[in-house]
């Protein structure tokens, strides 16, 4: 991370995923996770890795944020209802996220516990949130 010193470390959590489990069954939560996937991936493009963490939570480092939708496009790419079986899904999601520049030291592990606690904050005021 030390090379690209304007990197952003973004974290993703789906709000409410279990009601999707619950309501639709398992196949329309795989939906929805390979749906999240997609839309993370397509918004790092060339200048970016996106990857699943697990369970509902998904992660990415983009190297060049200018060249990388803002997160106010990242989270309308989120919130896009997804189809399965029929079925109009509504998914939203938390987004945190940690600038390199953010940070004392360039460290990997500082960048996702600062992403976290960024997430969780958004969590705290109402979910469908960005921070």
């Amino acid at each position: 991370m030390a090379r690209h010193s304007n990197a952003v470390v973004v974290l993703v959590d789906l709000d409410d995923f279990k009601a999707v489990n619950d309501t639709h069954g398992h196949a329309a939560g795989d939906t929805v996770l390979a749906a999240t996937a997609d839309r993370l991936t397509a918004w790092c493009g060339r200048h970016g890795i996106a990857a699943r963490l697990g369970g509902d939570e998904f992660a990415a480092i983009v190297t060049d944020p200018a060249r990388t939708p803002g997160l106010a496009e990242l989270r309308a790419a989120l919130d896009e209802s997804v189809i399965h079986g029929g079925h109009v899904l509504r998914v939203s999601a938390s987004v945190g996220h940690c600038h390199r520049n953010d940070l004392p030291v360039p460290v990997l592990a500082d960048a996702l516990s600062a992403a976290d606690a960024s997430m969780y904050a958004v969590k705290g005021h109402g979910r469908c949130n960005t921070r």
